[in-house]
């Protein structure tokens, strides 16, 4: 028995049934979709002119009408989201979206009988580009071993297999899943694994080179901390600087209380500003518990004085000239300022 009268027998037994034969369709979300009739229905609706797009809001009893026929025209019902081809009788949805994922029919009416062909049409949103990560990596011994992830962020119903990228690897890097794991010498590390991310509606695929073991890679991030320490502490100290030459000019140009005694000017001693610095570093090794003991600190300290007296034994005013009678000078009082930096080293 051929295809077409196996058609014909489903036509027939589905009108006598009330089911109508069924066939499922793949659509893109967002692309157009065409839904299609068999060739035996097109000559039925050329010889008797009466027929129909209808689609199934809610089975098996509420319709909706898409395209009526009838008399060589045709209706249609919702111009802006489908079109209908009268050359072949069939159906394009023009942008697919989730909610036209349902069951369309197509009917012939032939007076007192009448044929139905219906179409399930399922939507898929296609694949992206996939990209692979490596979850785990351990190379010793001159030979490495990875842990390889690959996942695409859009698609449904996403599957995913790995393949050699050449047929000169054993078939190491066959697998099915997203997730890949491989052990390899690394002196024979000259080939790639390819993963495929697929759908019914689409794939894409992504390649990995077993090179790049001994490479730095996204998600395998190695902690780079030699620089950290030198420049933290130079940094400390550039503001230890700036806030010795800050306290020395305020305390250079701040005014003196008329109401103090002029104290003998030979008895005068610079002002000054000790600053001290402590830094410590903190080494916390992998898989330790920190000791409850305080590391070891260092303290660098520095002082800053002030302006030196007048040649002729008369202290200096704040702009460097003798001060005026009358006026005290400078307080001696030394000012100390601590600053405490603690770092991490890893």
């Amino acid at each position: 028995m051929g295809s077409g009268a196996w058609l014909q027998l489903l036509l027939t037994l589905g009108a006598l049934w009330g089911i109508g034969a069924k066939e499922t369709v793949l659509g893109i979300l967002g692309e157009a979709t065409l839904l299609r009739i068999p060739r035996e229905l097109q000559e039925r609706t050329e010889q008797f002119g009466e027929a129909s797009w209808k689609k199934i809001i809610k089975e098996p009893l509420t319709k909706k009408f898409l395209v009526k026929i009838s008399g060589g025209n045709h209706s249609e019902f919702q111009p802006e989201r489908m079109r209908f081809r009268e050359q072949n009788f069939s159906l394009e949805i023009l942008n697919t979206s989730r909610d036209d994922q349902r069951l369309y029919e197509y009917s012939v009416n032939k007076g007192s009988e009448e044929e139905v062909w219906q179409i399930q049409l399922e939507v898929f949103e296609p694949v992206a580009d996939p990209s692979i990560r490596i979850l785990h990596r351990e190379s010793s011994n001159g030979s490495c071993s990875l842990a390889l992830n690959c996942s695409s962020e859009r698609g449904d119903n996403v599957s995913y297999s790995w393949d050699s990228r050449d047929n000169g690897t054993g078939g190491i890097c066959s697998g099915n899943g997203s997730v890949l794991r491989l052990s390899f010498s690394l002196r024979g590390a000259a080939f790639g694994c390819v993963c495929t991310a697929r759908n019914p509606v689409s794939s894409r695929r992504a390649a990995f080179d077993a090179a790049q073991c001994g490479a730095e890679q996204r998600g395998v991030p190695r902690e780079r901390t030699e620089l950290v320490v030198p420049l933290a502490v130079l940094g400390a100290i550039i503001v230890i600087i700036l806030i010795i030459v800050a306290i020395v000019t305020f305390r250079a140009r701040r005014d003196p209380d008329p109401s103090q005694a002029t104290p003998d000017p030979s008895q005068a001693t610079p002002t000054s500003a000790t600053i001290y610095a402590q830094v410590q570093r903190v080494q916390k090794p992998k898989g330790t518990v920190p000791s409850a003991t305080p590391p070891s600190c260092t303290t660098i300290y520095t002082a800053a004085t002030g302006p030196p007296p007048a040649p002729d034994g008369a202290p200096r005013s704040p702009a460097g000239s003798p001060t005026p009678r009358g006026r005290p000078p400078l307080s001696q009082e030394p000012t100390t300022v601590y600053a405490s930096v603690t770092l991490p080293v890893a």
